[in-house]
């Protein structure tokens, strides 16, 4: 019987995270189970922080739905089985704390905990389940790269937002005759370019799972200009990288060991100086970065993260436990954490772009590149 739920959403935020919350609460609400929220994530989690949720008139949980954001903050840095521990000398150590984390949910009398997040988070997630708490996870980032669900909550607002920004940039692009580069987050995965640049009427989309050949994209500009066109639009993914070279690194972060410390962003600008160079068309480089992240989620990510939420609980109310929302083939899903995880069995284990991983990548035979390439989107190969 459940009595007692909490939620905790983790990683870096999307539109969509509240809309997810207050799917939870309601549905929580109507089959008179109490639902709380721990505060940041894991991080809260371990400390033991937490409110309680309600879709009262005067609740917490009313009212969110178009807000972005989370109403209980997040995390990005928080791997409570390899915890970062600075000492008073100065040393930092690293530590295994999920049992501290697992006493505060049995302390609490928390009969299930949502898990919402990507491909670290629901990591997490896994790893907890092994150990015998009632998990249950819900997919989101950005970047549409967790496995097994067809799209994750917060992606489809982000390419709404590059798609307006392409829109703005193709009219400047227009008038001077200019190269407009736009950089936007994927890490690992090019969705958010991909299909922004469709829906945009892009030229030139660049992902990480195409290395690209500079030379190529130039001849796409080239032939534009041959034709009277003498300016063009390339989207870039963040991740995106030269054949026989690497990401653009902008720095490190010391976050800990078991999360991504790598911080991206560059490559746009790289990519606009080059084109410059090359066809002598001036060339200005626009990196959306956190825009893509804020403000109110879109109509189908509002309707997405709902049913991601109401779903989340009804598998909590069934003692479906271990188990990730998805959207398979179009239809609202469960999945087992450990087809999640894939081969990142390991407790602790490091998550991200690792052989060991198991993230949703952009495939040469997916329907998105097929329409990209029959459009003339040139991929840089």
């Amino acid at each position: 019987m459940i009595k007692k739920v909490a939620i905790l959403a983790n990683g870096g935020d999307v539109a969509g995270f509240n809309a997810v919350i207050r799917g939870i609460v309601k549905t929580a609400e109507n089959s008179g189970v109490e639902a709380y929220g721990f505060i940041d994530g894991y991080n809260g989690l371990l400390k033991n922080e937490y409110v309680k949720l309600s879709t009262a008139e005067d609740g917490n949980a009313e009212g969110i739905l178009p807000k972005g954001g989370s109403i209980i903050g997040s995390s990005t840095n928080a791997n409570v089985f390899n915890y970062k521990i600075e000492k008073e000398n100065g040393e930092v150590e690293y530590k295994d704390l999920s049992d501290i984390c697992i006493k505060n949910i049995k302390d609490d009398g928390f009969d299930c905990i949502f898990t919402l997040g990507g491909d670290g988070t629901q990591k997490s997630a896994r790893d907890f389940s092994t150990k015998g708490v009632n998990v249950i996870g819900v997919p989101k980032t950005i970047d549409n790269d967790v496995a097994c669900t067809d799209i994750t909550f917060g992606y489809n607002t982000a390419v709404s937002v590059a798609m307006e920004a392409i829109d703005r940039l193709h009219t400047t692009g227009e008038t001077h005759h200019r190269i407009m580069v736009l950089e936007v987050m994927g890490r690992y995965a090019g969705w958010i370019a991909l299909e922004s640049a469709i829906a945009g009427g892009g030229d030139v989309a660049l992902i990480p799972e195409i290395p690209y050949d500079i030379e190529k994209v130039a001849s796409k500009i080239r032939n534009r200009q041959s034709r009277g066109k003498n300016f063009s639009i390339v989207i870039v993914s963040e991740g995106a990288k030269p054949k026989g070279g690497d990401m653009v690194i902008q720095g490190t972060r010391n976050n800990g060991q078991g999360v991504d410390n790598t911080k991206l962003g560059g490559i746009g600008q790289i990519v606009a100086k080059q084109l410059e160079d090359i066809t002598g068309l001036e060339a200005r480089n626009t990196t959306l970065g956190y825009m893509q992240r804020g403000g109110t989620p879109t109509a189908y990510d509002r309707v997405l993260s709902t049913k991601y939420g109401t779903k989340a609980m009804q598998l909590a109310l069934e003692g479906k436990f271990g188990r990730l929302t998805v959207i398979k083939n179009g239809k609202l899903d469960d999945v087992s954490l450990e087809d999640v995880v894939g081969q990142n069995t390991k407790i602790g284990a490091v998550s991200g772009n690792t052989t060991e991983s198991n993230i949703r990548k952009v495939t040469m035979d997916n329907d998105l590149v097929k329409t990209a390439r029959s459009v003339g989107i040139n991929l840089g190969d």
